[in-house]
């Protein structure tokens, strides 16, 4: 049998039955701020500087030591100061060879190599150890000088250095300049020559040169001295000029050697015309020459047999060539056209003086007035032309100033 059920004296409320069957307040004096979900997941102690994961990993430059960081930093510093100190240089070589053309009033850019390292300390001290120029084609009087090598020592710098450079003041200059015989035989071509060394100090000459308008054949020999340190002069000698076919002329006072003389193809044509050869015959000063006695000349004058007797003996056309024409011809004009040379041709030979056929064929030149501070020294022929070696001091170049 069922107990009876007891009916309490103050009833329930409902909202305090719910109460009890809803989750207990959480307890926040036992917070962990490092694991707020309670799930027990406490971290290190030593992790309160923690930082998020590099996922990128650490630079490689990051991980070389100090050692080889400052290393790469002097070479990269060193290769950028070396790279500055060649590019002054190379703007001051332009700039020099710039105010050299201008001063000298060069037609030719010259090449200018400044020396010396570094070039920067050398500038700021407004003085450079050494220039190598090199100047092609400088203007020499009647030729020009193919090429002209100097090298400058003690160059001091006139300006101030290196925003504002004037000018400059070479020390002490040793060069060597050139004149080729090509450029000779080319500027000189008018005349027909060509120049060739023939020994140390000696060029010989040959080729054409026009007189009374026919070329004739030329041959010299020039011999090169100094003049006064500044300029360079030939003297002649051995010169002759042929008529073709005709005569050689060699001027000078020299009676063994000077002269007008029959080429043996003139003297054997002579001989063989009886005409022109009693023309000659009949001076008796080439009949002295030729060294035939009177009588035997007066027979050939009468008899053609006696004259090709005459004209057929041993020498006789030797001693014809040997015959010394030119008193003969002025005393005697119409000789010349009678044994069938143009007399126009002698006369213009004969009145050509060793002077004038020397101003001809001359190699002369003289240095530029604005390079007064240089000298010509030891002068050679060589294989390629003439060379002077030339030197000097106290070389002004641009607006110099004085010393």
């Amino acid at each position: 049998m069922r107990p009876p059920t007891r009916i309490s004296a103050h009833p329930r409320n409902p909202y305090e039955e719910l109460a009890q069957l809803a989750d207990p307040e959480p307890d926040f004096s036992v917070y962990d701020p490092k694991d707020p979900l309670e799930l027990g997941l406490t971290s290190d102690p030593d992790d309160d500087d923690w930082t998020p994961p590099n996922h990128r990993g650490k630079s490689r430059f990051a991980a070389l030591p100090a050692v080889v960081k400052l290393t790469a930093a002097a070479v990269l510093c060193t290769l950028c100061l070396l790279l500055a100190d060649r590019l002054a240089e190379y703007y001051a070589q332009s700039r020099a060879a710039d105010k050299i053309q201008k001063s000298l009033g060069l037609a030719t850019r010259p090449d200018v190599d400044i020396h010396g390292f570094p070039f920067l300390t050398q500038l700021l001290d407004e003085r450079i150890d050494r220039v190598d120029v090199t100047v092609p084609d400088v203007s020499a009087d009647r030729v020009s000088l193919a090429e002209v090598r100097a090298t400058a020592k003690d160059v001091r710098i006139v300006g101030d250095a290196p925003t504002s450079i004037k000018g400059a003041v070479i020390g002490d200059l040793d060069g060597e300049v050139l004149l080729s015989f090509d450029d000779l035989n080319r500027e000189l071509g008018a005349s027909q020559l060509k120049f060739t060394g023939s020994g140390a100090d000696a060029v010989r000459v040959n080729g054409e040169l026009a007189v009374a308008g026919q070329d004739l054949r030329v041959q010299a020999q020039a011999h090169i001295q100094r003049d006064n340190e500044r300029s360079l002069t030939t003297t002649l000698d051995g010169m002759q000029l042929d008529i073709p076919r005709v005569a050689t002329y060699r001027p000078g006072t020299d009676p063994k050697h000077s002269g007008l003389r029959l080429h043996r193809e003139a003297a054997e044509r002579i001989s063989s015309e009886g005409a022109r050869l009693k023309a000659l015959l009949a001076v008796p000063a080439i009949v002295d020459r030729l060294g035939v006695p009177r009588e035997y000349v007066r027979r050939a004058l009468r008899s053609e047999e006696e004259l090709h007797r005459l004209t057929s003996a041993p020498k006789f056309i030797e001693r014809l060539m040997k015959v010394n024409l030119v008193d003969v011809v002025l005393e005697h004009p119409q000789l010349l056209r009678k044994v069938g040379i143009d007399p126009g041709v002698v006369e213009a030979l004969l009145a050509l003086k060793p002077p004038e056929l020397s101003e001809r064929l001359s190699l002369s030149f003289e240095l530029p007035r604005s390079l007064k501070e240089l000298r010509l020294q030891h002068i050679t022929v060589e294989r390629d032309g003439i060379k002077a070696r030339v030197v000097g001091a106290g070389l002004r170049i641009g607006q110099s100033g004085g010393s």
